[in-house]
């Protein structure tokens, strides 16, 4: 990965100063979590999101664990390290595979974190900690259960069980010190991928009187690039397949997979999923969108935003370009500068590879007064022009930018007159479309930010 010289960074600090919260990614620049699973341990109290994180564009996943908290499902905040299997706090005396996809289960005061890791076979472990965020100590093998993708569940009777498994979903009994599972008990194909789209990654939960399985779903093209879900009267199924509750597919050109949770948080029902940066399937990033359930149990469908769990955001304020919910052609959100966990220093994203006729979409803005200006911050490359919609990527135009030819070094901060093509209020909720033209075969500009005025 080719990284920004220093003397181009001091320059952008200036740039990304001032950034809102509340906003999709959860995670900021520079930092990547997958395959998040969310809990609210009591009502009122913190949602604790368990996940990967995402470290290099050659494999998945790292040797270690975040976990990150928020109050208010605006803010999150990390804490970091909190379980390894190699290095620091390294808790898996029995390996050092790296660390997939994670769940976590209170009781009795403990909390149990269940993780999984490559090898031959794919191994699942169990490790304890006092606390929400960890850390957790003393990893153990769960034997018998080898494959990925751990996940946790308590049913109304009290007992624990565990799911798991990719293609088709496996469940066994834990016990009731959830340190081991009993084999005699492993029932397999719950779900199956020709079934049900069950690709890997799946979640259980329990509202009123049925069953959800949700779980990475295929049945958009044939890639897991959904959060889909089943739903049964009884746990152990028959389950039936009901459909996508929200695909990241567009959010990067080589978005392979998908992976996540649902979670109901002071009444509020949200699904958590990742999206893929760099033109990777990895360097995922964490996600959030509310949802509705139908009187008859079913989910209603949600698209990926920007806004995520804060409501339509302001655009009289600074919009950073990495968090376009939205890209097509050869545009992706790239890394800049990597952040520094230890020494709380952040890192830098944009969106780049911007070729002719790629766009970018940000949704949504909540306009209460009619804008004059906008002002965008970019690095011109080849140079060419910017055109600026609301609603549509066609209608209305709002503006159209001229960006002239640079050295792909130096940001330029350019402000232009809005307006809008055919003339008619902007006040309302609006998505935002960015469509860029120039030459053919040639990166045209980075894009850093924007902003109404």
């Amino acid at each position: 990965m080719k990284l920004i010289n220093k003397a181009y960074l001091s320059l952008l600090t200036a740039v990304v100063a001032g950034t809102a919260v509340g906003q999709n990614p959860i995670v900021p620049q520079g930092m990547y979590m997958a395959d998040p699973s969310a809990h609210q341990w009591t009502k009122g109290g913190p949602v604790y999101v368990y996940g990967s994180r995402d470290e290099a564009l050659d494999y998945y996943c790292s040797y270690d664990y975040d976990v990150w908290s928020s109050d208010d499902m605006k803010t999150f905040k990390l804490h970091p390290y909190v379980f390894a299997s190699r290095g620091d706090n390294d808790e898996v005396k029995y390996n050092e595979e790296l660390l997939f996809a994670p769940d976590c289960l209170e009781k009795d005061g403990k909390y149990y974190l269940f993780y999984c890791q490559g090898g031959s076979p794919d191994v699942e472990g169990v490790a304890v900690g006092e606390t929400p965020a960890g850390p957790f100590k003393s990893g153990k093998l769960l034997k018998g259960a080898w494959q990925i993708d751990p996940a946790v569940f308590v049913d109304t009777d009290g007992k624990p069980y565990l799911f798991y498994g990719q293609f088709s979903a496996k469940c066994a009994r834990l016990a009731d010190d959830l340190m081991s599972i009993d084999r005699s008990t492993i029932t397999d194909s719950i779900i199956t991928e020709r079934d049900h789209s069950f690709h890997e990654g799946i979640q259980v939960l329990k509202r009123g009187d049925w069953y959800y399985l949700v779980y990475a779903d295929i049945s958009q093209r044939g890639m897991p690039t959904c959060i889909g879900y089943s739903m049964s009267r009884n746990l152990m199924g028959p389950y039936e397949y009901k459909g996508v509750i929200v695909d990241n597919f567009g959010c990067d050109p080589n978005v392979w997979n998908n992976h996540g949770s649902i979670a109901e948080i002071d009444g509020e029902w949200y699904v958590f999923y990742h999206r893929s940066t760099n033109g990777s399937e990895r360097m995922r990033k964490a996600c959030v969108e509310p949802i509705t359930f139908n009187p008859d149990g079913t989910i209603n469908r949600v698209e990926m935003t920007t806004q995520g769990a804060a409501g339509p955001l302001n655009p009289f304020e600074t919009m950073e370009a990495w968090r376009t919910c939205y890209l097509t052609g050869d545009a992706r959100i790239s890394l800049v500068k990597p952040a520094d966990y230890r020494n709380n220093i952040p890192g830098m994203e944009m969106v780049t590879n911007i070729r002719n006729n790629n766009s970018s979409a940000f949704r949504y803005f909540d306009f209460t007064r009619e804008p004059k200006k906008l002002t965008v911050t970019v690095v011109p490359e080849a140079g060419g022009t910017i055109e600026v919609f609301a609603n549509t990527l066609s209608l209305p135009r709002l503006a159209v930018i001229t960006v002239p030819e640079g050295n792909g070094n130096t940001p330029m901060t350019i402000t232009v007159d809005v307006e809008p093509e055919p003339a008619m209020s902007l006040i309302g909720v609006r998505p935002i479309f960015f469509r860029f033209r120039g030459k053919n075969g040639v990166d045209l500009m980075k894009f850093i930010s924007f902003k109404f005025d």
